[in-house]
């Protein structure tokens, strides 16, 4: 006999939660500082010993860096909808991937690794309206420790705490996929049809890691060459050449370092350049402020005559073609 007072219980959905970097809530100092001290006590983005990190965290780090991140935030900050642009561009795929998708029995969402909204709080909003399966995709085309497994480490706490846990898929990379490689290949054509000058190169740069990490046998240095590479290979019109950005502290971080390159490159007869951030799901702080304005005045200022961002593959349709795809292979029959 049915007990009819048996609590109702939702099931046979499956969730799809694209995961992102994360953002402050605003630029206010207070909300940089908190966001800031998550992220950067992620022993996974830092790996150095925790007790004295801890200490030049909080001392120094956290007492000056808010103020400088607030001043580059403030630089891009979305003022109509007053959220940083990686929030809008995320929410926005999340949008255009439900209605890719249209499948009643699948829940499209979205999380932040530090900040909000949380990995947990969408785990627990996911299995509360049912769903028995979860997809995780991590919007880090190139999987890095730092990146794609702090979010699987996240995830995987989120689950302990669960009673009854619903299965899990991770989609852990996508730096070759066809439709990836295509799509920053779109973007490219795209800008160039917007110029009006021609570009002596195209440097295509990616967020940096200590080399360290790389020789510990971490495998990102690897997939963002592999990117570039399969780019060169399906594009051929201009030279395409990697370096790396954001880096932090005094430790030697992959090379060659964005930032020096667009220093250097008037002096070696390179005056037109256009940079694409390829590992970026996102237009960012990192793209919108790091490279189209920092790197834009110094290249300009040492001798540069022209100067582009491509933009990051953020809403696009390619983009969104992109995330069905891989969530399609990964998909339970139902």
């Amino acid at each position: 006999m049915i007990n009819d007072k048996h609590p109702r219980i939702n099931f046979g959905k499956t969730g799809v939660l694209l995961v992102n970097l994360g953002t402050p809530d605003s630029t206010n100092w207070w909300d940089i500082r908190k966001y800031l001290k998550e992220f950067l006590s992620d022993r996974r983005v830092i790996e150095v010993n925790p007790i004295v990190w801890q200490l030049i965290l909080n001392l120094f780090i956290l007492t000056f860096r808010p103020a400088k991140s607030a001043h580059a935030y403030k630089k891009i900050w979305f003022k109509e909808t007053n959220e940083s642009p990686l929030l809008y561009y995320t929410r926005a795929q999340k949008d255009k991937l439900k209605e890719k998708m249209e499948n009643k029995n699948t829940i499209i969402d979205f999380a932040m690794r530090y900040g909000n909204p949380s990995i947990k709080s969408k785990l627990d909003l996911l299995k509360e309206k049912g769903c028995e399966n979860i997809i995780i995709l991590p919007l880090y085309p190139q999987y890095a420790g730092a990146t794609t497994a702090t979010v699987c480490d996240e995830v995987y706490r989120s689950l302990m705490k669960m009673r009854w846990q619903p299965s899990l898929q991770i989609i852990p990379h996508y730096e070759s996929d066809p439709l990836y490689i295509e799509a920053l290949i779109n973007s490219i054509k795209n800008k160039i049809k917007t110029i009006n000058w021609t570009p002596d190169l195209i440097i295509a740069s990616y967020h940096g890691i200590p080399k360290s990490y790389f020789d510990k046998g971490d495998p990102y240095q690897c997939y963002c060459q592999k990117t570039t590479r399969l780019m060169k290979e399906k594009f051929s019109d201009f030279e395409i050449q990697t370096t790396f950005q954001s880096r932090f502290g005094p430790r030697e971080w992959l090379k060659p370092y964005t930032d020096k390159t667009l220093e250097n490159l008037p002096g070696q007869g390179i005056k037109n350049v256009l940079v694409i951030c390829p590992g970026f799901a996102s237009d960012c702080v990192e793209t919108l402020e790091e490279i189209n304005i920092q790197g834009k005045e110094s290249f300009l200022k040492n001798g540069g005559k022209n100067f582009d961002l491509i933009p990051c593959l953020n809403d696009n349709s390619d983009h969104i073609q992109l995330f069905a795809t891989l969530v399609k292979r990964y998909l339970v029959k139902q």
